[in-house]
């Protein structure tokens, strides 16, 4: 008797036995294959995991599927070898595991078949025509030239790069000239295609020379480059390698508005298909990107955290450009961390991992010392480029402009005046944090959550950046019918008014997620900085990662302060990631770049050490702190999470857990807790944590496993909806 074990998307953590249907061939039936099946009262789309002969569940209690969807697995076996080890890690059921790798249509059902593309070719009559008939249409005379040297014919965009216009094309086939026909799209690539990089310094080549001895091995490296040190040219000259042997690169990054320049990058370098996998693409377009993945035809794939699980047809190198991003740990649903899973990926796959960065993680440095990565170093920046010299500006008892001391004003003017472009960071969007009323201290808060409502004046509107509710701005107080309602704080939007106000002759561009919000916009910002003309950027960390502004000379940090001080043990180490990288924007090219750095704490040891002694000594001395106290990356942890309508309901379902890990454990693992979030109420939801932590990874995991089965048993947890995290980046 065959069996289907199947992996269906619920959140009941176990796979489910089907039977075939009556006259299905049991040996054209893979794993990998998607299959519908009854569940209940629905029809849902599994993948199957294995055939085998015996099950649990009684045959005659077992139902049938409905049929299979697929001529070949959609997954490979290396891919499903991935999803048991992250259902498995992550305790995190299969089935959602596996339709997390899926695109959504994927999941719905539809065909894994590539969209089609429009070609035209000559008829019989046109390939016979005499080109002077055409004389006074010179338009329609290129066309069938065109034409005449494609014998596979040519698609519509071929004809629009050369000014030929779709009515041309109308008008050729109805003289039967022309005809046109519906195949895939061809995905040729070769050596010819590769344009060749630049010479590389010596500790670049040195980088490329080391990783390509491995490519044909599992190996992590380690590239840690300071800004501007030519990490991506390492990167290119890798993948050129790569190409040549005919394998494919996949190349992760941190944030969507990265993709358009990381793209434009490589396009000048390869002359090859390459296909873009994240959210802001529309359901078509991200099958499209998987199945060229996966057929091949894209030999180069750049994606955000999701591509990780693109299936590739011959993988030759993963690489994770700035891998220290916080971006890369999903945060909501199967709370995977892209960066660990690519790892286990290229295990599998047996191919090497580059994880690139100027700000390493401390787990990747720890993981250095242990001997489990190499490391591979940059310490020069590219070319004539120098470092930046670094000013701190002491603000306290000075007077502030919306945020801005008349010494960073005057510093602006003067990189301006020289021609060239100033950044200013201030990562809060927005116009003012907080309305407050004058009369008698009412404060605007979010009606769901534990939070004050962000005021934005475009469109002019009060928004909850925590739960997204907005409502109109208050025109009168509330509580006293007051009408002196005050922005206080600063935010982007304002900060942008107060900049244009000094300098109406420059041109200000503010780059945050709500003026990038459409698609392509972030693209127009980048073109137009690199026209080179004087100007001030301003925004969020959306300015911070990896752009390359040639003509940035003066970077200013306006508010350091608030990131200084914070409950949370890795709010030191993120701070000097964005510190450092905020930095590097500045004097990229042959220009002497400045750093300035507004604070009411100038003397703080941790600026003093990132200016003076820079990021690498900074991460050794935080690491030997969590080496003693016994935090990540030298004890292991997960946090449980629950949130209900009652408060006590959520504390209830957290004590009942923490009473099971102190049976489970036997002292191998400690649960700290209950406590209430930082932002006790979101959207709504009361919202706990218990964390529970050990020394050893092994012993966490033993206590997980058990204690995940007998959760689902509490009483209490069925008035709570519980999540957890293992390897948790945001404890908060």
């Amino acid at each position: 008797m065959s069996i289907l074990r199947i992996a269906v998307p619920t959140p009941l953590a176990r796979t489910f036995d089907y039977l075939p249907t009556d006259n299905l061939d049991i040996a054209s039936v893979q794993a990998g294959m998607r299959v519908e099946v009854p569940f209940q009262r629905r029809i849902l789309i599994g993948v199957v995991l294995e055939i085998v002969e015996q099950s649990d569940v009684p045959k005659n209690k077992l139902r049938k599927i409905s049929r299979i969807l697929d001529d070949a697995p959609l997954l490979s076996l290396s891919l499903l070898s991935l999803a048991k080890w992250a259902s498995e890690y992550y305790h995190h059921p299969i089935g959602e595991v596996i339709a997390t790798m899926l695109p959504t249509l994927l999941r719905k059902g539809s065909a894994a078949q590539p969209q089609l593309t429009t070609f035209y070719r000559l008829t019989g009559k046109g390939a016979t025509l005499d080109l002077q008939n055409l004389s006074r249409a010179p338009k329609q005379q290129e066309c069938i030239t065109m034409l005449q040297q494609a014998q596979q014919g040519l698609e519509k965009h071929q004809f629009l790069q050369v000014n030929i216009s779709p009515s041309v094309l109308r008008t050729l086939l109805e003289k039967g000239l022309i005809e046109s026909y519906q195949a895939p799209a061809p995905q040729q690539a070769s050596d010819a295609n590769i344009t060749p990089g630049v010479k590389l310094n010596e500790e670049q080549q040195i980088a490329v020379t080391t990783i390509k001895q491995n490519l044909r091995e599992y190996q992590t490296f380690l590239l840690e480059g300071v800004t501007g040190s030519g990490k991506t040219e390492v990167y290119l000259q890798l993948i050129a390698h790569i190409l040549k042997q005919g394998r494919q690169a996949l190349v992760l990054i941190p944030e969507i508005g990265l993709t358009p320049q990381t793209v434009a990058r490589f396009q000048r370098r390869f002359n090859l298909p390459i296909a873009l996998f994240h959210s802001r693409l529309n359901e078509r377009e991200r099958l499209e990107a998987w199945l060229q993945a996966k057929n091949g035809g894209a030999r180069i794939i750049i994606g955000t955290r999701s591509a990780v699980f693109m299936p590739l047809q011959a993988p030759g190198i993963i690489i994770i450009d700035e891998e220290h991003d916080l971006s890369f740990k999903q945060q909501e649903g199967f709370r995977y961390s892209a960066r660990d899973l690519a790892l286990v990926r290229a295990q599998h796959d047996n191919i090497p991992v580059v994880l690139g960065s100027a700000t390493p993680s401390l787990e990747s440095l720890c993981n250095v010392q242990r001997g489990r990565f190499r490391s591979l170093t940059l310490s020069q920046r590219a070319g004539q480029a120098l470092q930046p010299e670094y000013r701190i500006i002491d603000v306290r008892g000075q007077r502030l402009e919306e945020g801005v001391s008349t010494k960073l004003l005057h510093l602006i003017k003067k990189h301006l005046h020289d021609g060239n472009q100033v950044l200013l960071f201030l990562n809060r969007r927005g116009y003012a944090p907080v309305l407050i009323c004058h009369s008698c201290g009412w404060v605007a808060e979010c009606w769901h959550c534990d939070a004050r409502m962000t005021l934005h004046q475009q469109p002019q509107r009060l928004h909850c950046h925590h739960c997204g509710a907005t409502r109109p701005r208050d025109v009168q107080c509330p509580a006293c019918k007051g009408r002196q309602l005050l922005p206080l704080g600063l935010g982007t939007e304002r900060l942008e008014t107060a900049i244009q106000r000094h300098f109406s002759l420059y041109p200000v561009y503010r780059i945050d997620s709500d003026t990038t919000r459409r698609k392509g916009a972030m693209q127009g910002f980048v073109e137009r900085i690199h026209d080179g003309k004087a100007c001030i950027l301003l925004g969020t960390q959306m300015l911070a990662k990896g752009h390359h502004f040639p003509k940035v000379t003066l970077v200013a940090i306006l508010d350091v302060d608030g990131s200084l001080y914070s409950a949370d043990f890795r709010a030191a180490e993120r701070l000097a990631q964005l510190f450092i990288q905020v930095a590097g924007r500045s004097g990229r090219a042959d220009l002497q770049g400045e750093v300035a750095i507004q604070t009411h704490h100038p003397r703080h040891p941790l600026l003093h050490t990132l200016i003076y002694d820079g990021y690498h000594e900074y991460a050794l001395q935080a690491l030997e702190e969590r080496k003693q106290i016994g935090l990540p990356p030298y004890g292991y942890m997960a946090l449980l999470r629950a949130r209900a309508r009652q408060r006590d309901n959520a504390f209830a379902f957290l004590h009942d857990v923490k009473y099971l890990v102190e049976k489970i454990a036997n002292q191998q693992a400690q649960a700290l807790g209950p406590i209430p979030a930082v932002m006790e109420r979101r959207a709504g939801y009361f919202r706990a944590q218990l964390l529970i932590q050990s020394q050893r990874r092994s012993s966490l995991h033993r206590v997980l496993n058990a204690l995940t089965l007998e959760i689902s048993e509490l009483k209490s947890a069925s008035r709570v909806k519980w999540s957890l995290d293992v390897d948790p980046l945001d404890m908060y």
